[in-house]
């Protein structure tokens, strides 16, 4: 089996065979290293400034620090996502709090916010 590759130019993974012959889902790459290529969209010091106020934490490592950051934004960008389909429902374009909340009702992953932003 073949290894996910970038196609010519395009700078976009092929997509594997999985078993049966289906498409699997298209790993990862590893970043870039072009001049200006962030790893992570938030700012890791502000992320291990947050890490370090729990005093339960001693001692936070970088890989730690960058996957706990990297987490974070999947999260924003995955409730951020959901909430902007409840404004659509309702024929807005503009999140407000009550998508949120209607996000928060809707998915069972996230049922562990609810009443936080009371």
């Amino acid at each position: 089996m073949a290894a996910a590759a970038p196609a010519a130019g395009s700078g976009t993974p092929r997509e594997e065979e999985g078993p049966g012959g289906e498409a699997a889902a298209p790993q990862p790459q590893a970043p870039t290293s072009a001049p200006g290529a962030r790893l992570s969209r938030l700012p890791l010091a502000r992320v291990k400034a947050l890490v370090k106020a729990d005093p339960d934490v001693t001692l936070a490592g970088q890989e730690a620090i960058f996957i706990l950051a990297r987490a974070a934004e999947l999260f924003v960008e995955t409730i951020a996502k959901d909430a902007y389909c409840c404004a659509q429902q309702g024929k807005r374009k503009t999140l407000q709090r009550r998508d949120l909340d209607n996000a928060i009702e809707a998915v069972d992953e996230f049922a562990f916010l609810e009443g936080t932003l009371d």
